[in-house]
């Protein structure tokens, strides 16, 4: 056994309250080191009356290590705590003092979670595990009102370019709210909509000014109130690490550089505010001078852009809101923001915009969520064919365990979005890979977001060409993709086990492109089967019970002897579900 791979601390990850009443506990050991985990469990104050143990779950492996889990659920709501460890001939203990090979008499130098505090528990929106997204680039969508169209707008469908417009607006995404409905949707998230001078709206002039070509504030309370009557939730873009330059306080440093009273308001690094060779003399976002970056650290500053998170909550009954660039603003900024918004709507759901790992905003006091692109990138390169089926496997694994449960089940899930490549692009225009990677995406713990188009077909390359003019004409539309979203959508909607039960690979091996796994709660048990390959396979697994049927084709489907045998075709894929008998 391999002592230096043993790891628990207690807290963030390793030990959390999941709700009011119970404790997660997860361990780290060598991968393939260690047949078994006990968890010691007691009260401090009176041990040997609460004492009881529990063995905990291999919840997910990655490539060097697997990962242990329990739930607990302590009569006094404080535990402490420790870890017996067997390899099969060896037994160690883990406690908060150390390894030993001594039983270690309890409770001192035991782990501690000194007390479940209610207003601790890290509580993340119900609705969120719910939820189907669809972002919506509102210049792209639908053209409803063309006398609101910007000067030069070009003929809808055309070519996307950094600076082109084709009248979106949203009257058209009221116009097409019904659509969303018949599709399975029940969440909408909006890039930004406030003024500005480009097409994508990420450079802001006016925070509480719906931008014109759009529309105005009355029509956006319309849109938002037309969503709540059919069930559908609003999330907006948020871009509080930087604005336009012709956001007027800017203007005035611009004006009066270090006389303006706005001068504190962005990191200014030489004066006057000028772009040499390409890099400004302040900081903006990347090194775009037209997106000057705010010092949120200025009590003005924040007191503006906490004003703006308030407003649109209370105006038109926001539900959420999505964070731009969100690692790049302080983390004294996102605490008083979650205060500040769920003080206005307990329930918003709150997603950041962060590219890798994110624990650090994910902790309770700051996101309820991210946008997941890293599993986005392990999704597609699987299925590219770019790493086999166990290497997929350790890949998710190891995403799974950077968060807590209650973040997992609602970690913003996404396959492409305007700042990517189009999904079909991205799996080379093979649209049952596609369908692979959506299958996935909707028998996943978390929440998944469509980005519009995908789901009748559009493909394009990096910003701007993944920006395309949504098709709205049938004939030039994917049918059976849009039946298959549906679908899929459809399912995952109709069986909570899709959306918060158990999830673990069943099968997943070196040199085989093909997986099998399971999403499991309390009265539904699916498995699902994938051959992520060219060739027809025949995919097989121990299966006793024989209870099974197709959870897209509704007939049953049985194991021979104790095994359950699934062909596929090159590509293909099988649902399989049962209904639990405690059910």
């Amino acid at each position: 056994m391999l002592l230096e791979a043993l790891y628990h601390v207690p807290r963030d990850k390793w030990a959390y309250a999941y709700d009011p009443a119970t404790i997660h506990l997860r361990v780290r050991t060598r991968k393939n080191d260690v047949d078994s985990v006990v968890a010691m469990t007691g009260d401090k104050y009176d041990w040997e009356r609460t004492y009881f143990e529990i063995t905990m779950e291999k919840a997910a492996s990655d490539e060097m290590f697997d990962y242990w889990e329990c739930a607990v659920r302590p009569k006094y709501k404080r535990l402490s705590y420790g870890f017996r460890i067997h390899d099969g001939k060896d037994t160690v203990y883990m406690v908060d003092s150390g390894i030993t090979w001594d039983y270690p008499h309890p409770p001192a130098g035991y782990f501690e979670f000194p007390y479940i505090h209610e207003i601790d528990v890290f509580k993340v929106p119900e609705w969120a595990k719910e939820a189907v997204f669809y972002q919506i680039m509102t210049e792209r969508f639908a053209n409803g009102d063309p006398d609101n169209d910007p000067p030069g707008t070009e003929e809808w469908g055309g070519q996307p370019a950094v600076d082109n417009y084709f009248g979106g607006d949203l009257q058209g995404v009221l116009d097409h709210l019904d659509d969303l409905v018949e599709l399975g949707i029940n969440a909408i998230y909006f890039t930004p909509l406030f003024r500005s001078p480009s097409n994508h709206k990420y450079d802001t002039v006016d925070y509480k000014q719906v931008d014109p070509h759009f529309g105005d504030n009355e029509l956006l309370k319309q849109v938002v109130d037309a969503c709540h009557e059919r069930g559908i939730r609003v999330m907006l873009d948020a871009v509080f690490n930087h604005c336009s330059e012709q956001f007027p306080p800017f203007q005035d440093v611009l004006k009066h550089g270090e006389q303006s009273k706005y001068a504190d308001w962005f990191h200014v690094n030489k004066f006057p505010c000028e772009v040499k060779d390409g890099i400004p003399t302040y900081d903006t976002f990347g090194f775009f001078g037209n997106m000057p970056k705010f010092n949120t650290a200025n009590p003005e500053v924040k007191e503006y852009l906490l004003d703006v998170a308030e407003y649109w909550i209370k105006e038109i009954k926001l539900d959420g809101w999505r964070l731009d660039v969100a690692n790049e603003i302080d983390h004294h900024f996102w605490r008083e923001f979650r205060q500040i918004v769920k003080s206005a709507n307990p329930d918003a759901y709150i997603v950041g915009e962060v590219w890798s790992d994110s624990l650090n905003w994910l902790l309770g006091d700051q996101f309820d969520s991210v946008m997941n692109y890293p599993f986005a990138d392990k999704v597609l390169e699987f299925f590219n064919g770019n790493m086999d089926g166990l290497a997929f496997a350790n890949q998710i694994g190891g995403l799974l365990m950077r968060y807590p449960q209650q973040t997992n089940e609602v970690v913003f899930n996404l396959l492409c979005s305007h700042d990517t490549p189009r999904l079909l692009t991205r799996l080379g225009e093979d649209k049952r890979r596609m369908k692979l990677s959506v299958v996935f995406l909707f028998t996943f713990m978390g929440t998944p977001c469509i980005f519009y188009g995908d789901e009748v077909g559009l493909s394009g390359d990096g910003d701007p060409d993944c920006r395309q003019c949504m098709e709205w004409d049938p004939e030039k539309q994917d049918l059976d993709l849009y039946d298959f979203y549906r679908m899929m959508i459809s399912l995952r909607k109709n069986f909570p086990a899709l959306r918060q039960g158990r999830f673990r690979f069943l099968q997943a091996n070196r040199n085989d492109p093909s997986i099998v796994y399971e999403r499991a709660d309390d009265q539904y048990h699916f498995i699902i089967w994938m051959n992520n390959s060219e060739e027809k396979r025949t995919l097989s697994h121990p299966i006793v019970t024989t209870d099974w049927y197709d959870a897209l084709l509704d007939e049953p489907v049985k194991p021979v002897d104790g095994t359950m045998h699934i062909e596929l075709e090159p590509y293909g894929y099988r649902i399989l579900c049962r209904k639990l008998k405690s059910s």
